[in-house]
């Protein structure tokens, strides 16, 4: 079997109550997390992709939930898990990132 084409990391990172970052998990990273796995299961698509979370900080936490797309580099930030059919549809299996939830580049400057 071939890897898949995508590998999604979603940020699931936890930190203490009142960290003055924050946590994407506390911003509904597992939520988010959850709903890739049931797209992806339900879907079957495991030819186009995998998911993993993150136990440490992929950094922009104001942003979170965070989520990065591999091999292309795509970093979504403020996603819900009501974005994650879209994310899949427009950018998984039409290759085209979803717009209005891509990480503003100058973040990481």
């Amino acid at each position: 079997m071939a890897p898949p084409k995508y590998h999604i990391f979603v940020c699931a990172n936890q930190r203490p109550p009142g960290h003055p970052k924050g946590c994407c998990s506390d911003r509904g990273g597992m939520s988010v997390l959850q709903k890739f796995s049931e797209v992806l299961n339900l879907k079957m698509a495991y030819d186009r992709m995998m998911i993993s979370s993150t136990k440490s900080c992929l950094v922009p936490c104001q942003y979170g939930p965070v989520a990065v797309v591999y091999p292309d580099g795509v970093w979504y930030c403020r996603i819900t898990s009501e974005d994650v059919e879209e994310i899949y549809q427009s950018h998984i299996v039409e290759g085209k990132p979803v717009e209005r939830l891509l990480l503003p580049k100058e973040v990481f400057g």
